[in-house]
């Protein structure tokens, strides 16, 4: 054999990738690098930042030398580890709006919704290319929630190269199969995120559906970590309808309600407005209610809409 045959090409989406990366203002070789690693290997890179991996021990001491360059912080001006990677609290409608975009759009500098120093852009190319992938953090797990193939990559380059390198634990879906994705992950009472990354070209790239035993990035944001923005929305309980049965208080992710004396209560100060509760409650006694204090929300069309009218 000869040493030309056993060089293998490089893919066409790791082509796109770089491609890409080229077009992005202030994105780095090291960016770059990042990048690949975390689409090319995600098990492992989830499962070591989880420790859930094996190499997640080995590798500990390093990480958390690595956390340290990054912790969390109050001064404004310094970059922090959930300013490079994080996600926005998204309920069912917003989601859905993420997964039927019908144009390619650029969305800069959402300061107002994407409360984060870096990663906020919104940019879809091929928006009707989606994958759903073996979510990394559930597989990490000995006994993870199934089903495990509910992770959306949206657009381009992501869905192309997540197809590419892991072609037996993706597969491509239809928006129509991914609204069925998300509506079926919103009955077992999981949450949806859209996920932003500094590496994966400082923009949006997938959507997670995932619960607080099995998500990574819930357990961060559980562990103090600030990697999560709220919705904007804050569940509210109408009195006249709340029998207190408990249902909701079982079902909420971020452990936010709580049966009171005669109804359920809302701590808004936990609640991230995923809207989980609203689905329980068979008597619609739960609604989400727009909070200022929590951000704007990520609804897709009403973001398209602005953009036209200015």
């Amino acid at each position: 054999m000869t040493r030309k045959s056993r060089i293998k090409p490089i893919k066409p989406s790791t082509v796109a990738f770089i491609q890409e990366a080229r077009r992005t203002p202030g994105y780095s070789l090291f960016d770059w690098v990042h990048g690949y690693i975390y689409g090319r290997w995600p098990y492992l890179y989830i499962g070591v930042g989880s420790k859930e991996h094996p190499l997640g021990r080995l590798l500990g001491p390093l990480v958390r030398w690595l956390g340290r360059l990054l912790p969390p912080s109050n001064d404004p001006n310094r970059v922090t580890f959930a300013d490079t990677y994080h996600a926005k609290v998204v309920p069912l409608n917003a989601a859905t709006q993420l997964v039927t975009v019908e144009e390619e759009i650029s969305l800069e500098n959402l300061e107002h919704i994407i409360p984060y120093r870096r990663a906020r852009d919104i940019v879809l190319k091929n928006p009707d290319h989606i994958v759903a992938l073996k979510c990394p953090c559930r597989a990490a797990r000995s006994n993870p929630c199934q089903p495990l193939d509910v992770c959306l990559a949206i657009g381009e380059p992501f869905a192309s190269f997540i197809i590419e390198h892991h072609p037996d634990r993706s597969r491509w879906i239809t928006p129509d199969e991914a609204v069925d994705i998300l509506r079926a992950e919103d009955e077992r009472g999981h949450v949806h995120h859209a996920f932003f990354k500094d590496a994966m070209l400082g923009r949006f790239f997938a959507i997670c559906n995932c619960c607080a035993c099995c998500c990574g990035a819930m357990q961060a944001y559980q562990n103090g970590i600030p990697m999560l923005a709220s919705s904007g929305y804050v569940a509210s309980v109408g009195a006249n309808l709340c029998r207190n049965c408990g249902l909701c208080v079982d079902s909420c992710q971020f452990g936010a309600l709580s049966t009171g004396e005669t109804i359920a209560v809302v701590d808004a100060s936990a609640c991230m407005g995923c809207g989980v509760c609203v689905a329980r409650c068979a008597r619609g006694a739960i609604s989400l209610a727009r909070d200022p204090s929590k951000g704007e929300p990520l609804e897709i069309r009403q973001l398209i809409a602005s953009a036209v009218a200015q």
